[in-house]
This record gives structure tokens, C-alpha cells and sequence, in this order.
């Protein structure tokens, strides 16, 4: 198999079935745990930048020629896009010198909310999900990420305003 293949199927978990995309973000989790523990929120940032750059060449050359340029064994965007969701996580865990497992329910919101944004394709991630290219495979990723790291960050806002 091809490196290309490699990361566009994020390992080969994209072929797991049913519904790939959540595979996908569900092998997300324990990658961002190990980049965290190995260098912190700072090393998943630079995580999401690799993936994104990666997962587009990746998506280039596994659509090359073919009709479907979004083949759902194509998870990397997912992979991109749950980092982003972390993020809040994965920061409020290192300034607050709390263990970033501790923080669980964010864990949980941030798969949901991703999960969720990325299939319903609201407003701007239907958008770029429509682009029909390489960008638009990532692009709705990112962008979905960031509206589910803006509901994480609400949630933890709401969490502090009324039990705390």
C-alpha cells in the first residue's frame, strides 16, 4: 500500500465499517492523547497543521482519476477536524495543571459536537463540504472542528458559571 493511502485512511482505519467517519474520529482520541503526553496542547496544534497539509496531498492522490472525490474511506479530515474539537480540552487540561483524562466530559462533548456538525453539514461546513476537491474533504472537517471547539468551550464556560 501507499504511504498516500496510509494517511488518507488514517491507518487503514477508514476501512473499518459501518460509517468510517466515525472510526475515524474515534481513532482521533487516543492519537491526541499520545501527541498531548508526548509534548502537550502545543504538539496537537502542530498535529492538526501536519494532518491538514498531509491529509489534503494524501486526498489528491487517492481521488486522482476517479469520479468521487470524497470516498469515505478517506478519514484523515476527521482525524484534522476531532483534534480541533480537543483543543479546548487539551489547553484547559495544561493550564490548569490538571490530567487531561480527568477532563472526560470534554472528551465526550468534543467527539459528539464534531460528530454531529460534521454529518448534519451545517451553514459554512456544508459549504466547503461542497467544494467537491481535495480542499473542500478537509476544509469542512476544519471547519466543523471549530464550531464544535466553540461548544466545548461554551460547555465548559456554562459548567463554571453554574457548578462552580
Amino acid at each position: 500500500m501507499s504511504l498516500s493511502k496510509i494517511i488518507a485512511t488514517f491507518f487503514y482505519v477508514g476501512h473499518m465499517r459501518p460509517a468510517p467517519g466515525t472510526w475515524g474520529s474515534l481513532a482521533a482520541l487516543p492519537a491526541a492523547w499520545l501527541l498531548y503526553m508526548l509534548g502537550g496542547p502545543w504538539l496537537v496544534v502542530i498535529g492538526v497543521a501536519a494532518s491538514y497539509a498531509l491529509g489534503h496531498w494524501a486526498t489528491v492522490q487517492e481521488t486522482r482519476g476517479k469520479a468521487n472525490h470524497d470516498p469515505s474511506e478517506i478519514v484523515i479530515d476527521e482525524v484534522c477536524g476531532q483534534w480541533i474539537a480537543l483543543l479546548p480540552v487539551l489547553f484547559g487540561a495544561a493550564n490548569n495543571d490538571v490530567a487531561v483524562l480527568a477532563l472526560w466530559p470534554g472528551w465526550i462533548a468534543a467527539f459528539v459536537l464534531f460528530r454531529f456538525f460534521d454529518i448534519t453539514k451545517l451553514g459554512p461546513v456544508g459549504w466547503a463540504d461542497r467544494k467537491d476537491n481535495a480542499t473542500g474533504v478537509m476544509l469542512d472537517d476544519v471547519i466543523a472542528g471549530v464550531f464544535a471547539a466553540i461548544g466545548v468551550g461554551l460547555l465548559a464556560a456554562l459548567y463554571h458559571i453554574v457548578l462552580v
